[in-house]
């Protein structure tokens, strides 16, 4: 297939998402939306991959490319191609099908349990999830699940995953993160934190292992829905 990661800024790539799509022996192409350009029309891919950023996805005044992005997902939900958005990524999908967005309640900084709906235990993508996952976070906005949609994951705070009729996929958490990316947000943002970053990192180095596992799968299910 045929696969675009989207993402934000070089601190944020796709992660062990874009590492199970070139393992698999798909064709990975990329779009950083930060740097300007255009992708080729959404229909040419065979699958779409989203992910985060710093950036709030109503912050339009200050990032004019969202726009621009949100026009995109817009004509790759037209066209049905399957997508799948991850934290920023997964706020433009919900945009893009017309869905509200703003500040959660609270940040989410951190490794949270979110806890799968009877809808998300019998997904094919996030039913490779136990019911209850300990995952990590990085937000202080949500979402409304998009009238086409349905909710398949939650945890204290917020929605944390959806599906809407077609092949696509948002969820809140950060699925794709490495040990490198995750410190490296760390150092970039140590202001954000809710819990000093040495025991943040500490935490992280015995959760990261199991969170690649479940992101890979995560991924590797995207990826068979999208060649079905």
């Amino acid at each position: 297939m045929r696969v675009l990661s989207v993402t934000h800024g070089p601190s944020v790539p796709g992660g062990v998402f874009e590492h199970e799509v070139e393992e698999s022996g798909h064709a990975l192409k990329r779009w950083r939306v930060t740097d300007g350009g255009a992708p080729d029309p959404a229909r040419s891919y065979d699958a779409v991959m989203v992910f985060g950023g710093s950036q709030h996805p109503d912050q339009d005044d200050r990032f004019s490319w969202l726009g621009h992005e949100e026009e995109f997902l817009k004509d790759v939900l037209t066209e049905r191609v399957p997508v799948f958005g991850v934290c920023l990524g997964a706020q433009m999908l919900a945009r893009a099908a017309g869905a509200a967005i703003g500040p959660a309640n609270e940040p989410e900084i951190g490794w949270y349990e979110v806890e799968l709906t009877a809808q998300g235990c019998a997904d094919p993508v996030l039913g490779l999830l136990p019911p209850r996952a300990t995952v990590f976070q990085w937000h202080s906005y949500t979402f409304e699940i998009p009238a086409c949609g349905s909710e398949l994951a939650r945890s204290a705070v917020c929605t944390q995953a959806f599906r809407l009729e077609q092949s696509a996929w948002g969820i809140q958490f950060h699925a794709e993160v490495t040990l490198p990316m995750l410190t490296s947000w760390i150092e970039e943002d140590p202001d954000e934190l809710m819990t000093p970053a040495d025991v943040l990192l500490a935490e992280s180095r015995e959760r990261i292992a199991a969170s690649n596992e479940l992101g890979r799968g995560l991924c590797a299910a995207f990826l068979r829905e999208a060649t079905a």
